[in-house]
């Protein structure tokens, strides 16, 4: 019998990358160990599924042990932590004491304009950079998957409230143009590759939308989707980073964030690549097809405008 295929942050909320790909990979009949980080009802929906479901910690040796062993080929992501680098060196390091023959990391497309003398702003992205060496240092069969900002993880959840209130996309992007990528398409790549790792050891893929424009481009998609008129917003980074303060994020995820604004304006997410069509042979979902789908999110309730 086939050994497993693990994935982490398999627990994720409907629409993650973990999630998704754990369900396109049980879809095509593999046997997948979905690691989560407790036992609740999304452990018991991977369940449900068919998944073979283990609890762990991805910075606890012990239970990486428990979760990794008897697998060949695996899937390692980890959301916006400060502890990024210790969790994938962790893994690493267990990965390599049990001889795994595959090791598909997520990574983050801004590493590859990084290097020893350069760097961002962002705490998050020099942990990714770091996070990549080690892996190479490590020795491990690695493929290295870099995909640009999320549709969901960033658009979906910080456009969503000015675009119901006032038509607005209100973000400090300034000109600078950027391809957003659906979550989706990530994790049909990622699945791909778990299938058939082995033609793509030690190679490297960059994820982006079909499209790479700046948001007066993408207003214009999001007044084509939902059927009235949007317009973008250039608002300073400062105020918005104060803001998303505020609301109780993270002060690691939130200079993240700040850091992705200043290199938006900056130019620096004007990437395009066709990776996501050669892999799997299905174009990226563009943005206006984003936001028609998730247009309810997008659209005020006939009670809130009564109201």
């Amino acid at each position: 019998m086939a050994s497993p295929i693990l994935v982490t942050g398999a627990a994720g909320r409907v629409g993650a990358v973990g999630r998704t790909v754990t369900e396109l990979l049980l879809k095509q009949g593999k046997a997948v160990r979905a690691m989560v980080r407790n036992e609740d009802e999304r452990a018991q929906a991977l369940r449900d599924m068919g998944a073979e479901v283990v609890v762990g910690n991805l910075l606890d040796l012990d239970s990486m042990h428990r979760v990794i062993a008897g697998c060949e080929t695996m899937y390692f992501g980890l959301s916006v932590s400060d502890a990024y680098l210790a969790a994938t060196v962790n893994a690493a390091a267990v990965a390599k004491h049990h001889g795994v023959k595959a090791f598909i990391n997520m990574s983050q497309m801004t590493v590859s304009q990084m290097s020893i003398t350069e760097t961002t702003l962002s705490p998050q992205h020099k942990l990714h950079w770091l996070a990549e060496q080690a892996l190479n240092w490590s020795g491990l069969p690695v493929v290295h998957v870099r995909p640009t900002v999320f549709l969901e993880g960033f658009f979906l959840t910080l456009t969503p409230d000015s675009v119901r209130e006032s038509d607005q996309i209100r973000l400090p992007f300034g000109e600078g143009k950027t391809s957003p990528v659906a979550v989706q398409d990530v994790a049909r790549v990622i699945a791909a590759l778990l299938a058939n790792p082995q033609p793509h050891i030690g190679k490297i893929y960059h994820l982006t939308g079909p499209q790479s424009e700046n948001m007066d481009f993408f207003a214009q998609e999001y007044s084509k989707a939902l059927g009235r008129t949007i317009t973008f917003q250039d608002i300073p980074v400062e105020p918005w980073r104060d803001e998303l303060l505020k609301r109780g994020w993270p002060v690691h995820l939130v200079n993240h964030l700040a850091a992705m604004g200043d290199l938006h304006r900056a130019g620096r997410f004007d990437r395009m690549s066709d990776d996501v069509l050669t892999l799997t042979g299905q174009r990226p979902l563009s943005v206006q097809e984003f936001v028609r789908k998730n247009a309810a999110t997008f659209t005020a309730s006939a009670k809130a405008k009564e109201a």
